[in-house]
């Protein structure tokens, strides 16, 4: 058993519809695993996912946003931030 890691149990409560779109998963607990793996990796650094900043990120977010702009992607329409020092060009896709 050296060197397995130790897991911890987390539980959930879900309600009847999810329970009954989860029957017939084979490995629930496997599937569950890679939807919040799945999840975590979208997750925005600056609020970690709680869809709010502190007034301390507020105010880092403010002095970064002063030389960025959020716009939006020409060909592929997501959000995203552009440096203002880069001239303003568009991301290429692709690379």
């Amino acid at each position: 058993m050296a060197g397995r890691k130790k897991q911890e149990i987390i539980t959930f409560k879900a309600d009847a519809s999810l329970a009954d779109a989860m029957r017939g998963i084979p490995n629930r607990s496997e599937f569950i695993r890679s939807a919040i793996l799945a999840s975590l990796q979208g997750i925005c650094p600056l609020c970690r996912g709680t869809g709010m900043l502190s007034l301390d990120q507020y105010r880092h977010w403010s002095s970064l946003a002063s030389n960025h702009a959020l716009v939006e992607c020409s060909q592929c329409h997501a959000m995203h931030i552009r440096c203002n020092a880069e001239g303003g060009r568009e991301e290429v896709h692709g690379r």
